[in-house]
Formats: C-alpha cells, structure tokens, sequence
C-alpha cells in the first residue's frame, strides 16, 4: 500500500508513542520538517533510501510511510512474512524495518532468509519486550530493534545509525587508523583491508558488525575495552539501544574463535568492565 507523506490521513494522531500533526509536542513531525536520511535537508538532492517495511498492522504502516517519508524515506510495504520476501527481490531495499511477528512467515524466518543472501540492514520492530525475542531477532542477523510503542525520532535516529554502519556508506567503525594492515594475534588473523578473517589457518565469515568488533578487540590486543567504548566505536555514538547487543555480538564471535565457546581463553570478559582480546603467553 502506499499513501502520499504530503497529505497525512485524517485521524492518524498517534502510533507507537509517536504524535503525527501535533505541534506542541517535541516528537511531532512536522515539527523538523522533511529531511534526507543523512543530511536533513529536504532539497540538498541527497539520494532517497528504500526502506522495505512489513508490518501487518494497518495504523502502523499509514503513519509509518508518511513519517518515513516526510524524513526522506521511500517505503515499500509488505504485509505478511512471504510478501515481505516478495518485495525484497523486487525492490532490493537500503534497510529493512520488519515485524517479528508477521502472518504466514515470521519476522524471524524472514530476518534469516534476508541474511543468506544479503548483508542489508535490518532493524526488528516487535511488541515484544522479553529478552528472548531480542536475542533470537540479533542471533538471525539483525542489525538493531526497536519495541513498540516507541517514537518515530528514535527510529529514525536507528536507521541513520545502521545506513551509516553499511557497506559503501563510508564509515567502517572499528576498523582502526591502518585500515590496510593485516593483524595477526596468536591464531586469528584480521585482514581490514579485504575484511578477511582466519582462525586456525581456516577463514571464517563474519558478519558486518561482527567484524568490526573483532577488528577494534584484535586492534587493542591485551587491553581492556570498556562496553562504553565498543558500543561507541562499533556502534557508533548515537546508538540508543541497550548492551545486550554488545552481548550477542560478542558470544557470536567466541563460536568462531574459541576452542571452546563456553570456557573462552582469547576474548574474555572483565567483570564489570567491559571484554579484552587475550595475547598469547610470552609475547
């Protein structure tokens, strides 16, 4: 479905926590006007972002495509988890906003059939708030979530954060100021510059973040990284969520790079610090 962003549909006041036409309110839309995605400018010519939304709930998709697109967003719909695989192939979108609980194929298995054939950013929408949900959406390969209700600035301020993050966005957080040396720490090896990686003389495949994270630990081997500071790095300063992000991320690595995962010796943890790349003993 589609709806003009020029002319907002009588009696959508509010979705999720977000104010539409109302003007004393600081989260209101009108209130900044239209803006590209990363430039804010209505007419600085800045190409528009595809955003692929598939969300089943009527109220959320009018009011989401005309806040979206009074931000620079062109938005496509998809209704149910099959359609939303449908409208990927066709539109091939720069971001992915998706349901976890979509009809006939779940945000989940769709988040997991995206991420096989495509490294695009997918932020999960979901009424849920249990901890499981989050950790099952980032463990298929999300990028970031979002619970409703929640306002429109903190999605948008999300979805800017992870265009940035994409390739070809020019921004590679993480991946420190020698971005064509090869780092090679005990028995893992990060190629920044071809955004290669070998454990045990085997490559593994990282995702994006991921490999950032890898990147900014291996970099700094032997000391210890706040959460603060890898939120920030990888990230990046304006990330709103919370550390469980950071979590997942970093079990996901320990699958890849320890012996044993569930006793780690090369990335391990400082209670009430943060995490720190282990060197061998002796060097």
């Amino acid at each position: 479905m589609s709806a003009d962003p020029r002319h907002p549909t009588p009696g959508l006041a509010r979705f999720g926590g977000i104010p539409l036409g109302d003007h004393s309110g600081t989260t209101s839309v009108s209130d900044h006007g239209p803006s590209t995605p990363e430039t804010g400018g209505a007419d600085s010519g800045t190409t528009r972002v595809s955003v692929l939304l598939a969300e089943d709930e009527e109220s959320f998709v009018e009011a989401l495509v005309i806040g979206l697109g009074r931000e620079g967003f062109d938005v496509t719909v998809a209704t149910n988890g099959n359609e939303a695989l449908a409208r990927f192939e066709e539109v091939r979108p720069d971001l992915v906003l998706l349901d976890i609980m979509l009809p006939k194929l779940s945000g989940i298995d769709v988040c997991r059939a995206i991420r096989a054939r495509s490294s695009v950013p997918i932020i999960m929408v979901t009424a849920k708030s249990t901890e499981i949900d989050t950790v099952v959406g980032l463990e298929v390969g999300a990028d970031d979530y979002v619970t409703k209700p929640y306002r429109l600035r903190e999605l948008v301020a999300r979805m800017r954060a992870v265009l940035r993050r994409a390739p070809g966005s020019g921004s590679a957080p993480g991946g420190g100021e020698d971005g064509g040396d090869v780092v090679t720490v005990g028995e893992v090896v990060v190629d920044v510059d071809r955004h290669r990686v070998f454990v045990r003389d085997a490559e593994v495949l990282l995702r994006r973040k991921e490999f950032d994270l890898l990147a900014l630990l291996i970099d700094n081997a032997g000391r210890v990284l706040t959460r603060d500071t890898l939120i920030d790095r990888v990230w990046g300063t304006d990330y709103v969520g919370d550390t469980k992000t950071l979590d997942v991320h970093i079990k996901r690595l320990r699958a890849h790079v320890e012996l044993d995962p569930s006793n780690p010796a090369i990335i391990t943890t400082v209670r009430g610090v943060g995490y720190r790349f282990e060197r061998p003993v002796g060097r």
